[in-house]
């Protein structure tokens, strides 16, 4: 039999783990991973996953002999590695290619409304809503298409928003040798919608600024200004 300070302090330690998920803290810049994360294949992952979501389908008592259930661990299991925790295998990383900036166009690019599709870390619910990137060329330009799929890279991993935000604007530093970089995202959390609160008409919002972004106050409202029409 547990005594009183075991229970209170078996207590205090889930009141804990369920502000940090709330609170969205306890994390770092960097998606937190393990000593050898990638020791195993995907096809071995998706085998040990496979396993275990298996055994957590028996316990919540669900008839895996049904035609409709057999197939799940399976099919879960494939993707979470292969799709919507792809992000979390470097190899997965896209290429971005850069071009010299021959137009000699030195404003502001903005690309707006890219798809963010992501997870909450805390609980394994869907984030969703849009990401708006900006940056201004240092001498290269990227691809459009590029932009879009860094943010798909880090969207494709568990993902606590403020991170997604840091992570996709670094990745844009590094790529186009430049501090002049803005990132704005609004989503909406499905860990906030249908547990907890429930509240279904909230959305989340944020931003990185840096470089000219971060000192001119007039760029920032010109980004805004450009994203307006998509940011509620």
């Amino acid at each position: 039999m547990k005594n009183k300070n075991s229970v209170f302090d078996e207590t205090l330690v889930l009141d804990q783990i369920e502000a940090i998920g709330d609170a969205h803290v306890g994390t770092s810049i960097d998606t937190p991973m393990k000593e050898g994360a990638f020791d195993l294949s995907d096809d071995e992952k998706v085998e040990v996953i496979e396993k275990h979501f298996r055994e957590i389908m028996d316990t919540l008592g669900l008839d895996l002999t049904d035609d409709s259930l057999k197939g799940t661990p399976y099919r879960v299991a494939k993707m979470f590695v292969k799709e919507i925790f792809s992000g979390l295998n470097p190899e997965n990383k896209p290429r971005v290619a850069m071009f010299e900036n021959k137009y000699n166009y030195n404003q502001m690019l903005v690309e707006k409304d890219i798809n963010v599709q992501s997870t909450c870390e805390h609980h394994f619910l869907p984030i969703y809503g849009k990401a708006h990137v900006a940056y201004i060329s240092n001498g290269n330009v990227i691809g459009l298409s590029k932009i879009n799929r860094i943010v798909e890279y880090y969207c494709k991993r568990p993902q606590v928003q403020e991170r997604l935000t840091i992570q996709i604007a670094n990745e844009l530093k590094q790529a186009l040798e430049t501090d002049d970089v803005a990132v704005y995202i609004d989503a909406q959390h499905m860990c906030v919608q249908s547990r907890g609160v429930e509240d279904r008409g909230s959305s989340t919002v944020t931003t990185e600024y840096s470089g000219k972004f971060l000192e001119s106050e007039s760029l920032r409202k010109e980004f805004l200004a450009a994203i307006y029409g998509a940011v509620r």
